[in-house]
């Protein structure tokens, strides 16, 4: 890019904005966008809107859209120069929240944006949300990369995303059916995943200013660096998922995002029933101990923030209950059985934690 005082350079490159470098950068974003495309997809990137068609095998299909974005973790990255890992987040914040209502996510649209355009971190980010579309077999069918001078500082960006997917009319999971005697199941996270950043970044900066801990060196609990740690992907849930209701009934899912438990769970549950949860019945990654001990944040306050270890929660009948942790096995996810639901007097709170201890690690 021309500096701002070379008065040959064109006007808008001198307010810090190259037009002929960004253009040539969607030449790269379609090479990485077309390693994910479907059959549904009917244009390619770099028109005005993007295209695709409905699978033809749904009969009464029901398009399911969302949006989210990294959030603060996105700090973290640009401190660590890490820009790989942040788009599969973006996808999985997304697709996550499509498939925990029974969607098969179809098409995924990013938006970009970054001081100055730098290419080399822009696709490295690209890649990234590219790599999180195959994981949940959607399209990158398109999305915005802008230049901002003056918003963002150099080597930070924003990255926000939005699918669509689709599932039969009749096959839609909204917790409607969801009844006493149900039973519990959690599909274990790899660590924070992309929520509670902001008290993660008050915990790593005060800690390191302090000399506690360096993100670069692995705390003995760890096993790993604690950026690395902290910069680990948000988990793709959607094709287990999607192959279990292939064969079984879920009454319902919850993608366990920002707000914890507390914050999300009660979402799906219908009058009348609450879930009891027992909290030794999962292992919690290390990290959330890490970040409790050094936070001096009480169990109860990491519910309400942090996933714990659980990224998504399926509510299924009892009898269904062992044959979906053996399936989840075969297909790589560690599952496990974490509680029930039961019924709840008007007065009663939606959550009933049972086990655990104030400040215990289960490692």
């Amino acid at each position: 890019m021309s500096p701002p005082d070379d008065k040959s350079a064109p006007a808008y490159a001198q307010a810090g904005v190259d037009l002929d470098r960004d253009e040539g950068f969607i030449d790269e974003v379609k090479e990485i966008a077309r390693t994910t495309f479907r059959p549904e997809v009917l244009s390619s990137v770099g028109g005005f809107a993007g295209l695709f068609k409905a699978p033809e095998r749904y009969k009464s299909p029901i398009f399911v859209a969302g949006a989210d974005g990294v959030g603060t973790k996105l700090k973290l990255a640009a401190l660590m120069g890490r820009y790989d890992t942040i788009g599969i987040d973006c996808v999985a914040m997304v697709v996550n929240d499509l498939v925990v209502q029974g969607a098969e996510p179809l098409v995924f649209l990013d938006y970009l944006a970054m001081g100055d355009l730098e290419e080399k971190l822009a696709a490295e980010a690209l890649r990234g949300i590219a790599e999180g579309c195959r994981r949940a077999g959607c399209a990158l069918l398109g999305g915005e990369t802008a230049s901002m001078p003056g918003v963002y500082a150099k080597s930070e960006l924003e990255l926000v995303g939005f699918g669509v997917g689709v599932v039969e009319r009749d096959r839609v999971i909204d917790g409607s059916s969801i009844g006493q005697g149900d039973v519990m199941i959690g599909l274990a996270s790899n660590g924070v995943h992309s929520n509670g950043f902001s008290l993660v970044r008050r915990i790593v900066d005060e800690g390191v200013a302090a000399g506690r801990f360096d993100l670069r060196e692995a705390p003995p609990e760890l096993n790993t660096s604690l950026a690395a740690a902290l910069l680990a992907p948000t988990r793709i849930y959607v094709k287990p998922i999607l192959n279990l209701l292939r064969d079984f009934t879920l009454n319902g899912i919850v993608h366990v995002t920002g707000g914890g438990f507390e914050g999300n769970i009660p979402r799906i549950l219908p009058k009348g029933v609450r879930a009891r949860i027992d909290l030794d019945s999962w292992r919690r990654p290390a990290i959330f101990d890490f970040l409790a001990r050094h936070g001096e944040i009480s169990e109860a306050e990491m519910r309400r923030v942090f996933n714990c270890g659980l990224g998504m929660i399926l509510i299924a009948r009892r009898d269904d209950a062992g044959d979906l942790i053996d399936r989840l096995g075969g297909m790589g996810e560690r599952a496990y059985r974490i509680g029930t639901i039961e019924p709840k007097a008007e007065h009663e709170p939606a959550l009933l934690f049972e086990g655990g201890s104030e400040g215990a690690g289960r490692g």
